[in-house]
């Protein structure tokens, strides 16, 4: 099921799961009761479900342009950002459903960059999915795979298992960006 549904936009699972014929009301309620229950059931586990180190991993970074590009419906990147105080890390918030095209195609990484006024070659991108790898590579940027889940990822520039790992300030301070 992770395979099925890991870094796809709800549109698409929706009509993975139940199929073509829905309509898009269809589609969007049942996306729609998906995601409701999914914040239902994370809020109390959010904290815990935060990798290791990303508070302190956006605390070193935070002067720079950070952003989210995120396929993950607008309510659940909402409710992330929120509920665990993310948000004032982040100039560009960038959901699945401002692009056309979602994830893997670059159009979500082209919009996060030019928000953030940076061209996508100086973008570092940390997915946890092969669609966002794809995604992010299209769009000419740098990518971290990041190995929270056992998926099997495509290679990229570097790989850590949460942001904790000890190589990481490292890699990212030999880069000539």
């Amino acid at each position: 099921m992770m395979e099925r549904m890991h870094g796809k936009r709800n549109d698409q699972i929706v009509r993975d799961f139940f199929g073509p014929q829905l309509t898009d009301a269809e589609v969007f309620a049942h996306g729609a009761a998906k995601e409701a229950l999914y914040r239902r059931q994370m809020r109390p586990h959010l904290e815990q479900s935060l990798l290791p180190g990303v508070r302190q991993f956006l605390e070193r970074y935070k002067n720079l342009p950070l952003g989210v590009a995120s396929n993950a419906e607008p309510a659940n990147v909402d409710f992330l950002l929120d509920e665990a105080s993310l948000r004032p890390y982040f100039k560009a918030v960038v959901h699945g459903h401002q692009v056309r095209h979602p994830k893997p195609a670059p159009d979500i990484y082209l919009l996060a960059a030019r928000l953030l006024e940076q061209p996508p070659q100086r973008c570092i991108v940390f997915e946890d999915s092969t669609t966002g790898i794809e995604a992010a590579q299209s769009a000419g940027c740098r990518v971290v795979a990041v190995r929270s889940t056992p998926a099997e990822l495509p290679e990229t520039d570097f790989v850590i298992h949460d942001f904790t790992d000890s190589g990481l300030d490292t890699w990212l301070s030999g880069l000539q960006i």
